[in-house]
């Protein structure tokens, strides 16, 4: 079984977020973490290659340095990491990520494609099934549990306070959930042997099928309106209140801003 799972290195929002003056992310100068909801599509995938012998070969877009979500994913057992970079890939939307994805995954040979269900740096949820499209294979969202049934996987879907269960025959594109499993840690001996491997490197002359006013920036339908770091709330106001008169104060309040 052959498995590509797609990764995002996305800002570590503990450490603030910046911005370009188009209102793009300037990846370049922030901390950076690998995606948690993709950090358990790999998960997946380990899991996967650990009870059937699976190839996991792990592919990011990015800047150069998204090369250290690479070799974290190896480090954590991986056995390939791709990096697609190039000048004019930058700025992609959805669209045009997922444009650039599938042209790069139409070059691998794979059973199953495994993408976290959104990324904490848009939250659109959109990639992981533009890719199924453009590469016309089904798609299953929202995956919390996941198994191998002959040449067909079956899903646990999430959906509101209960689940679907959906099998497809593969290949098949699922989005994983964080809630789907606790990533593994990576090993010393992992770590060494990742930091020692070679990452492969494409380009916009290694994506297949893909128009370039598909890609990056000018690619890209969407258009950000405005963009800016998280507001923050002030201290408050603070009471000290008896039981009783806690209870109105509360209830006023609500009253006020038509909760009741």
């Amino acid at each position: 079984m052959k498995i590509v799972v797609c990764v995002k290195q996305v800002p570590d929002t503990k450490g603030g977020v910046k911005f370009n003056p188009d209102g793009t992310l300037d990846r370049g100068a922030m901390l950076t973490i690998m995606n948690p909801d993709d950090k358990a599509g790999l998960e997946a995938a380990l899991r996967l290659k650990d009870q059937y012998g699976a190839e996991v070969t792990v592919v990011t877009m990015g800047l150069p340095k998204a090369e250290e979500v690479l070799r974290e994913a190896m480090a954590m057992g991986a056995d390939k990491g791709i990096l697609v970079t190039d000048r004019v890939l930058g700025g992609a939307d959805t669209w045009a990520t997922s444009q650039t994805l599938a042209g790069a995954i139409r070059n691998l040979e794979y059973d199953l494609i495994i993408t976290g269900r959104q990324a904490i740096d848009g939250d659109t949820a959109q990639v992981g099934p533009q890719i199924s499209e453009h590469l016309g294979i089904p798609v299953i969202s929202y995956a919390q549990k996941i198994q191998i049934e002959g040449d067909s996987v079956i899903v646990e879907r999430q959906y509101d306070d209960r689940y679907h269960v959906l099998k497809a025959k593969m290949p098949c594109l699922i989005t994983a959930l964080a809630e789907l499993n606790e990533p593994r840690y990576m090993t010393p001996g992992g770590i060494f042997d990742a930091y020692n491997a070679e990452i492969t490197v494409w380009g916009r002359a290694n994506l297949v099928d893909v128009e370039d006013s598909n890609l990056g920036l000018k690619g890209s339908p969407t258009q950000i309106a405005k963009a800016s770091d998280k507001v923050r709330k002030g201290a408050g106001e603070k009471v000290v209140l008896d039981p009783t008169e806690s209870v109105e104060y509360i209830i006023d309040k609500l009253k006020a801003k038509h909760v009741i």
